[in-house]
């Protein structure tokens, strides 16, 4: 199925129940959950079935997303088939993708996705950033970091044609947002503070490159040839086939613009159906702004009215 891509959200996309019909339905789906809990030694399927806390706290958050994407994958592997070729996935997200290739042992990413959900949760004190939506037709990403000039905020992702995220002070959103409105002026824009807990993806994130490096450094099992059906969030193109640039392109993923669209653009300019896989469907939305269907699954009854329509 290399006419096929599959893409993974990331952290945001998560919610009480994920993933419960795969685990009680698809043993396959079943065995992820537990192979999780083992490595991690703690209740991954607990934390993500239930109303429980930890789902929030991104230490948790982004082993649970990452093993709910991985078990619907296997699980669709098991029932249909499912086998894409190609794989991208937005900010914690190219971390399944680079699972779904084959690039990283699950085992492995499982471990670094605990320890980089730790150290971008104590990257900066709680109350100290704020990510907010910049969304608005045709939004220009060159026009949004001039915008931003000589404030402390950064231009975290570029989503889609017309969605980019800033990142960074809490204390400075309030001139952005007064930035942004005299910039377009009458036209319709709007500025959505979002709930997270930290400023990913912007210049606070950069005291932990260093330590998350030394935790990238420990993976003994990288297949790097594979990583070039995988995109690059750095970057905004795929892989290339090196383990040390593949390493690299991940620390800095973590204080650098998530370039989504430029994924987007060139996953549908390889393949002819693209499926987001996951416990929401935030992609879905952005692919439509490129002109491209794309097809979501996030629950066992979505993949059986898609695969068994067929």
């Amino acid at each position: 199925m290399s006419h096929i891509a599959a893409v993974f959200p990331g952290q945001g996309s998560q919610r009480p129940g994920m993933g419960r019909d795969f685990f009680e339905s698809i043993p396959e789906s079943r065995r992820v959950y537990e192979e999780a809990s083992d490595v991690l030694g703690l209740d991954i399927a607990g934390m993500c079935f239930d109303e429980n806390e930890r789902l929030d706290l991104t230490e948790f958050t982004q082993p649970c997303i990452l093993t709910t994407e991985i078990a619907m994958l296997r699980g669709l592997w098991a029932m249909y088939g499912f086998s894409p070729g190609l794989f991208g996935g937005h900010s914690l997200g190219e971390f399944t993708a680079l699972v779904a290739a084959g690039v990283i042992p699950l085992a492995e990413a499982l471990r670094v996705v605990h320890v980089r959900g730790r150290l971008m949760q104590d990257a900066a004190p709680v109350g100290l950033g704020g990510m907010s939506a910049v969304i608005a037709e045709g939004i220009d990403p060159l026009r949004v970091r001039s915008a931003l000039n000589g404030l402390p905020i950064d231009l975290a992702n570029v989503n889609s044609m017309n969605q980019i995220v800033v990142s960074g002070d809490a204390g400075a959103m309030p001139e952005a947002q007064k930035r942004f409105s005299a910039w377009f002026g009458g036209e319709a824009f709007r500025f959505v503070p979002l709930n997270v807990s930290a400023p990913f993806h912007s210049r606070f994130m950069g005291p932990i490159e260093e330590p998350f490096e030394e935790t990238l450094q420990s993976l003994g099992n990288i297949e790097a040839e594979k990583a070039v059906r995988v995109t690059s969030n750095f970057t905004g193109g795929f892989h290339s086939d090196s383990a040390g640039e593949l390493r690299e392109r991940l620390v800095l993923q973590l204080s650098n613009t998530v370039n989504w669209k430029d994924n987007m653009i060139r996953l549908a300019s390889s393949a002819k159906t693209v499926y987001e896989i996951g416990p929401s469907r935030p992609l879905k939305e952005f692919f439509r702004t490129i002109g491209i269907d794309c097809r979501s699954i996030t629950t066992l009854s979505a993949a059986r009215r898609l695969f068994e329509a067929a």
